[in-house]
């Protein structure tokens, strides 16, 4: 009787094992990111975006000019590939226009507080690190780079978009 309690018990942690490690990342929405990164100590950075074209970029697809370049626009997986990154992945964040997570990662593994306290073990857990100013601009290029023909500085645009980082505990 106890050696099939142990072999029930390490085969049940075995099964779990396996399935922690196994998940894939799932995108939490911007709204799990705005509970901590609102605060000023954090930057304020979901503010910050929040007052940003990149929070309201899906809504341009709906305007005169966006349906004049395409009619069926905020349905166009053309469009919304750069207008709401995440809509394939994750299509009720689709509304998030370029949120958070199209530029760190799906947060699922990431968000708890004690693995946002150290960075290392935020990437570990897939929060994207740029390396360089120059991997982020590869970032922003994919969708920037001759967008509707009109030119994209990236010096200038980093200078608007980019928040600060949060303080280290």
């Amino acid at each position: 009787m106890r050696r099939i309690i142990v072999v029930s018990l390490l085969t049940l942690c075995f099964v779990f094992a396996i399935n922690l490690f196994s998940q894939d990342s799932t995108y939490a929405g911007a709204a799990k990111c705005k509970m901590c990164h609102k605060s000023e100590k954090q930057g304020q950075q979901y503010p910050l975006w929040e007052s940003r074209k990149h929070s309201k970029s899906i809504s341009a697809l709906s305007t005169e000019e966006g349906k004049a370049l395409a009619a069926d626009a905020p349905d166009n997986p053309e469009c919304l590939k750069c207008h709401a990154p995440l809509y394939e992945k994750a299509s009720e964040l689709k509304g998030e226009s370029v949120s958070c997570e199209v530029c760190h990662g799906p947060g699922s593994a990431y968000k708890k507080m004690s693995i946002m306290k150290d960075h290392a073990e935020s990437v570990k857990n897939g929060l994207t690190e740029y390396g360089s100013t120059d991997a982020i601009k590869t970032q922003c290029m994919t969708c920037h780079e001759n967008a509707h023909d009109k030119p994209f500085d990236f010096a200038t645009a980093w200078e608007k978009v980019k928040h600060p980082k949060p303080e280290s505990e």
